[in-house]
């Protein structure tokens, strides 16, 4: 099945999630960067990290990822490419050092790739710099559009020369399980694709002055979180005990692996853990340690094991999930339990041509309802995945929202032109303001027995093809 995807960006939401894109607030702790795009420019995912070299040299690695869908193609000779100018500016945060890259590129893909894929055109730079605390700026310009996305983050390099302790940003890079791609390369993102074979984690300890043997201690932990779809919009609404209504417990992690180290010999050394590949869940590698005063150091790297083409929908399962908001949930366990991926797609094609009818239809249907769903993928993505968020939920069955009001904690998508009108304004409110301890927007629709009749209307409309002629 051929996919087309519109990037369909609410500005107003732009604002709101493009602070979950960067580096959390908490500068101890890399998360990567969590999706962010707007209709027409480069979709751009970056992460920076500083590091020593053999000879002590500072550095600041640079890794950018463009995904080839956001870019606009022409044909020349039978060759499909973008023009793409990345621009990498490094600015010392107290000081005057400053550094500016420039590399232009012709990134070459077939018709498949550039639309209908999450494949990555990826450049990686090692730059030479001081010992000191930066700040990156990467700029993606798409010369066909003229349009332009910037990402920033943060490197901190250790002074060599410096007789204290330091401890880098974890850094994580992941390997295809393909004998043709053995190597290592890196993570830009929160999510990382089950597809991959397995991670690793790297980190540098710089210590000159070491009279007695330091200690690293690292250990791999993983967070309960919510992963179930979200509950119809008539249900009553979560309960402050509940998971779903936490999100995810930060508090209380499981202990997953621990692993001492003993530095015997002064200078920067390298150090790194390899796994296979982890269950879905959401994790953190942390390191630490303690310097000549006695104070603690600390470093980690949060991330999230997502499904295999994550934030697309490609394979049975995947697609099978999202139609949980149109079935009956006991048809849709039922569906579930199919392991066989063709019965399982054959289970898929059964459901939606059993209530449209019309191929033709039933195939502009399916376009649309998957389209929506990747966008929620892109917009929601949390400690779970967008679809599943309330704000996933109502974003696929009813679009994107005609006007949105936003306040401290709370938002309400309007989809009527009455403000007022109950049956068409609905109100999500965060129950955990998001800090650097508590990265995520964790909205929650209130919910409330009158909607069921306006989410049995719009589910009607999805089952019967109207949703192409009325939206609402």
């Amino acid at each position: 099945m051929k996919r087309k995807f519109y990037l369909l960006l609410i500005p107003v939401l732009l604002s709101v999630y493009a602070a979950g894109c960067v580096r959390s607030a908490n500068p101890d702790v890399e998360r990567g960067s969590f999706f962010q795009f707007q209709d027409g420019f480069p979709e751009v995912r970056m992460s920076s990290i500083g590091l020593l070299s053999e000879t002590d040299e500072a550095l600041i690695n640079v890794t950018t990822d463009i995904v080839l869908g956001s870019l606009i193609y022409s044909t020349h000779d039978d060759v499909r490419s973008a023009d793409v100018t990345i621009e990498i500016r490094i600015l010392e945060i107290e000081g005057d050092f400053s550094k500016n890259i420039r590399r232009d590129f012709s990134v070459e893909s077939s018709f498949e790739g550039s639309y209908l894929s999450q494949d990555v055109f990826t450049n990686n730079e090692e730059i030479v710099v001081k010992p000191g605390v930066f700040e990156v700026q990467v700029s993606v310009l798409d010369r066909t559009s003229g349009r332009a996305s910037t990402r920033r983050a943060e490197a901190e390099i250790p002074d060599p020369s410096d007789p204290q302790i330091n401890v880098t940003t974890v850094r994580l890079l992941a390997k295809n399980s393909s004998p043709a791609e053995s190597d290592f390369f890196p993570i830009t993102t929160y999510t990382v694709s089950t597809a991959l074979d397995s991670l690793k984690f790297l980190f540098q300890v710089t210590n000159n002055d070491m009279e007695d043997p330091l200690e690293i201690n690292s250990r791999l932990i993983q967070f309960n979180a919510d992963s179930t779809a979200a509950r119809p919009m008539n249900f009553n609404n979560y309960s402050p005990s509940t998971l779903p209504y936490i999100g995810v417990d930060m508090r209380n992690p499981q202990e997953i692996d621990a692993i001492t180290r003993r530095l015997d010999q002064p200078g920067s050394v390298l150090i790194e853990f390899k796994y296979a590949m982890f269950e879905r869940g959401n994790y953190r590698f942390e390191v630490e340690t303690v310097n000549e005063s006695g104070e603690q150091l600390y470093k980690a790297r949060d991330f999230a094991i997502m499904s295999e083409n994550y934030p697309a929908v490609v394979s049975p399962r995947e697609l099978a999930g999202p139609l949980i908001y149109l079935m009956d949930r006991r048809d849709h366990e039922r569906m579930m339990q199919i392991e066989d991926p063709d019965s399982l797609k054959e289970a898929i094609d059964r459901f939606w041509l059993s209530n449209i009818g019309n191929m033709n239809q039933a195939k502009a249907v399916i376009s649309l309802y998957y389209e929506r769903v990747e966008q929620a993928n892109k917009q929601f993505t949390t400690f779970k995945e967008g679809w599943k968020t309330d704000l996933g939920m109502v974003y696929i069955l009813f679009g994107p929202p005609w006007y949105v009001d936003r306040f401290l904690n709370t938002f309400i998508w309007s989809y009527s032109y009455d403000r007022t009108d109950p049956r068409y304004n609905f109100t999500f409110e965060r129950p955990n303001m998001r800090n650097e301890f508590f990265p995520f927007d964790n909205y929650l629709l209130q919910r409330n027995q009158g909607y069921f009749n306006v989410q049995y209307r719009q589910i009607q409309l999805w089952l019967t093809g109207g949703i192409l002629t009325t939206r609402i």
